[in-house]
């Protein structure tokens, strides 16, 4: 199950495109190449908190299994 996850979190990443109200005025009146390139910075800063977030909860369950009793 966990695996399933994993592989639809990572395609479901490529499919996205990520822009507020203001970035999307920006890029309308910019090129095709400046759009595709704010999508992709906007995505990789997406990614980051989530990265940590993860790290912290698996390493929490990590340490909760090994002092239980």
């Amino acid at each position: 199950m966990k695996k399933i996850l994993i592989i639809l979190f990572l395609f479901s990443f490529q499919i996205n495109n990520a822009q507020c109200a203001m970035c999307r005025a920006v890029v309308e009146s910019g090129s095709i190449s400046q759009a595709e390139g704010l999508n992709s910075g906007i995505l990789y800063l997406m990614v980051f908190p989530y990265l940590l977030v993860g790290a912290l909860f698996y390493f929490i369950i990590k340490n909760r299994k090994k002092f239980k009793i």
